[in-house]
């Protein structure tokens, strides 16, 4: 049980929270790690404390994993093979692969759920790649070709004042991150069973590792995921980072509070296809305002990441193939 949570909270962390806090990491990277560890471990800290203690139900749950483990099935007792998926998750994200662990590790747990959870998360990709097009058809133009023509600092304007846009900037990232919290927690703490049962000496415990997981990635500065990011126009200008981390958060929102009443708000969903989406159409909506444009070398670089998912859900499926097999049970209800 332990053993598999370790496992899972450095792999989710070092393969999820970059997708989340890359864009921090990388308009901030003239600052100590230290300093952004302590500003992100104090809001991890709070949204974990609140869920614990039963105060985040504004947040949208009473317990460390924010109800989003109501519908997963989680086995009394833990055979060896529920290491696995964390171990091999781990592997993945020293390539690069930006997976999603939600399949990866939650349809390990409940095969019954995967149907949701990749319609969910379908939806996901769909939304955030048609939103961040649309809006960024509309602003590239007057505040992406900005920033570039116009460096922090370069005038007295509230456009390049340095002071504004990091204060927003760290905002928006605490929006972002707090969401991504409450829908990617499940999938670390599913290893220690029943939430609304965690004691709270291994509530501690849990939370230190995770704080532990959380420095040494930021440590690291990101690892191999953060290229991704890297890659994308203009993302390390603290202004457009501002942008990301402010649309990401609020599509997330969406999802979790099920404000279009199109899915079930408990089911948990992929994060890293909703922030692939939203790359995506970013990066594309940019290149037909701005330049170059759309090309064969951009379509391969978006059609990459997605194909880096595909990889991760394929390999989900295989792992859950795998341990129904081992175990002699039914693998049918995948199917359906």
């Amino acid at each position: 049980m332990f053993l598999g949570f370790i496992f899972a909270c450095y792999s989710v962390v070092g393969n999820d929270v970059i997708q989340t806090l890359g864009t921090f990491l990388t308009s901030n990277e003239h600052r100590p790690w230290w300093v952004l560890w302590m500003y992100a471990g104090s809001i991890l800290a709070i949204t974990l404390i609140l869920g614990y203690t039963g105060a985040g139900a504004f947040l949208g749950g009473n317990d460390v994993a924010f109800d989003r483990l109501d519908k997963i099935h989680i086995p009394e007792t833990l055979s060896v093979w529920y290491v696995l998926p964390p171990i091999i998750l781990l592997v993945i994200t020293r390539l690069g692969i930006p997976v999603s662990t939600t399949f990866l590790i939650l349809s390990f747990f409940s095969i019954s759920s995967f149907p949701g959870m990749l319609n969910k998360s379908l939806v996901g990709y769909a939304l955030a790649f048609v939103v961040s097009v649309g809006v960024y058809l509309i602003i590239s133009q007057g505040v992406e070709k900005l920033f570039q023509q116009r460096p922090l600092d370069s005038d007295h304007t509230l456009w390049t004042r340095r002071s504004f846009w990091t204060g927003a900037q760290w905002l928006s990232t605490a929006f972002l991150w707090s969401q991504w919290l409450t829908q990617d927690l499940a999938n670390i703490y599913i290893y220690l069973g029943n939430p609304e049962e965690l004691g709270p000496g291994t509530f501690i415990f849990s939370l230190f590792i995770i704080l532990g997981m959380l420095a040494y990635i930021f440590y690291q500065k990101g690892g191999a995921i953060q290229n991704i990011v890297r890659a994308k126009t203009n993302t390390a200008d603290i202004r457009s980072a501002t942008f990301i981390d402010l649309i990401y958060g609020l599509i997330l929102l969406v999802f979790k509070q099920d404000i279009l009443g199109m899915w079930d708000a408990k089911l948990p969903m992929s994060t890293t296809w909703v922030f692939l989406g939203l790359l995506a159409g970013r990066e594309l909506a940019i290149r037909i305002k701005l330049g170059p444009k759309p090309d064969q070398k951009l379509s391969l670089m978006l059609f990459s990441d997605l194909g880096k998912a595909a990889l991760g859900l394929i390999i989900s499926i295989a792992l859950v193939l795998f341990l129904y097999l081992v175990e002699g049970r039914d693998t049918s209800m995948l199917f359906q």
